[in-house]
């Protein structure tokens, strides 16, 4: 009896420290070309002094480009696995924003908001010039580690 209680706990504990890490957007997304459908890259979602940040891990086409030629700022000339693409997010109810997202194939730099869809497995990106109703969408998908 005793045992079987324990077999539970640990189960429960297990699930629900699943649940938890599905419950904000930190950890690996496979990224998607929002014009091919094309996989394009796993990106590193993680928190910085109470900031969203994301970091390109790995490049998933061939024909992706080495460095960021177009960056217009620091990350200019720096190499696409590393690059730091999402920037100072903020969590404001049930989406992260006030930050910025860029399109390393043309260097333009978006304001961005994040929302996590399907109970954590999906993340909508929203790139957008001034208002959200102007801009782009994407959904990345949650990887397992």
């Amino acid at each position: 009896m005793r045992k079987g209680i324990v077999i539970c706990v640990v189960a429960a504990a297990f699930a629900a420290g699943s649940a938890y890490a599905q419950s904000g957007p930190t950890g690996l997304w496979k990224t998607v070309d929002d014009k091919t459908g094309q996989a394009k890259s796993l990106v590193r979602i993680y928190e910085d002094n109470g900031k969203i940040f994301g970091k390109v891990e790995k490049t998933l086409r061939p024909d992706a480009k080495k460095t960021c030629d177009k960056c217009p700022d620091e990350r200019k000339g720096q190499p696409m696995v590393g690059l730091v693409v999402i920037r100072n997010l903020r969590k404001d109810g049930d989406e992260y924003s006030g930050g910025d997202i860029i399109d390393p194939d043309t260097g333009k730099i978006y304001k961005c908001k994040i929302t996590l869809a399907d109970g954590g497995k999906k993340l909508a990106v929203r790139g957008f010039i001034g208002f959200s109703l102007i801009g782009r969408s994407q959904t990345w998908t949650r990887e397992t580690e």
